[in-house]
């Protein structure tokens, strides 16, 4: 190992790392808020350990004067999408960005490592901004199914154990176990359009069934108490229906009722905050 300050050298890696996963969960974050389907499922992303880069470097022949312009991936992000097709629909989106630059892309799904690796790969320029001053990260961006990810991840592990040395027979069924995963992706990518729609369903009934719940703890925070348990009754009788139009009914039944109620207190002369019924009832 030479003599530089490793924690110095992978600091605007870290750095880039965190920004990256930020912006691109970011992105997955507008899909959802404009209630449209995201291509991205998750992100995740790591800096090379110092181990890693030596024995990268050492498998590479790489100066290590030079690591910073011939080893692209010490800073990694991985996008994990549901469909093939996702993938260059998130690469575009990547492309697309001013705030990095795109130096080249790897294809391994058109076209596969021996092994049966597959994945599409950005090699990217980012900027870091940090107190020893500002510099340009060389990165890599994987995109790839989660069908893709499980063989990698295997196939990487084991890799690490044999020392890029794997026997014959693992190789073999490491290919046949890709060619699986492969069939997995076509099969998913041909029901597509159900998947997609099931998922819609269940993300709309989750956010009537959450809105709904907040809107009852409302009414009883507005002291709404008779309102609030006849509204639980018929989330009650509600809740094992699969009906979405009887549920956005009963929140916007909800709604109205909620902004009569604050209308109504608005309105209210300025006084001991005590309901006309309720005062009755203390002064009995």
């Amino acid at each position: 190992m030479d003599g530089r300050d490793w924690n110095q050298f992978l600091l605007p890696y870290e750095q880039a790392v965190e920004e990256l996963k930020v912006k691109l969960k970011g992105l997955r974050s507008e899909f959802t808020r404009r209630q449209a389907y995201s291509p991205i499922e998750f992100v995740t992303g790591r800096v090379k350990k110092i181990s890693s880069i030596l024995e990268k470097a050492k498998r590479y022949h790489i100066d290590m004067n030079h690591l910073e312009a011939q080893l692209e991936d010490i800073a990694g992000i991985r996008v994990m999408c549901q469909f093939t097709e996702d993938i260059e629909t998130v690469a575009q989106l990547i492309r697309n960005r001013k705030d990095l630059t795109v130096k080249y892309a790897k294809d391994y799904i058109n076209s596969p490592k021996e092994s049966g690796y597959a994945s599409y790969h950005l090699v990217i320029s980012y900027p870091v901004h940090t107190s020893f001053g500002n510099t340009e990260v060389t990165a890599e961006i994987q995109i790839r199914t989660l069908a893709m990810n499980f063989w990698a991840t295997i196939e990487h592990s084991l890799r690490y154990k044999y020392r890029e040395k794997l026997p014959a027979e693992l190789k073999l069924r490491l290919r046949k176990a890709a060619e699986a995963a492969t069939i997995l992706d076509q099969e998913m990518s041909a029901i597509r359009e159900e998947i997609v729609e099931s998922q819609k369903w269940f993300e709309d009934r989750s956010t009537v069934v959450f809105r709904v719940l907040n809107d009852i703890q409302e009414l009883y925070f507005h002291r709404k108490v008779r309102e609030a348990v006849h509204y639980q009754l018929r989330f009650n009788e509600l809740f094992e229906d699969d009906d979405t139009g009887k549920w956005k009914q009963l929140s916007l039944e909800l709604r109205q009722l909620l902004d009569q109620v604050k209308l109504t207190e608005r309105n209210r002369p300025a006084g001991n905050g005590i309901e006309p019924e309720e005062e009755r009832n203390g002064n009995e």
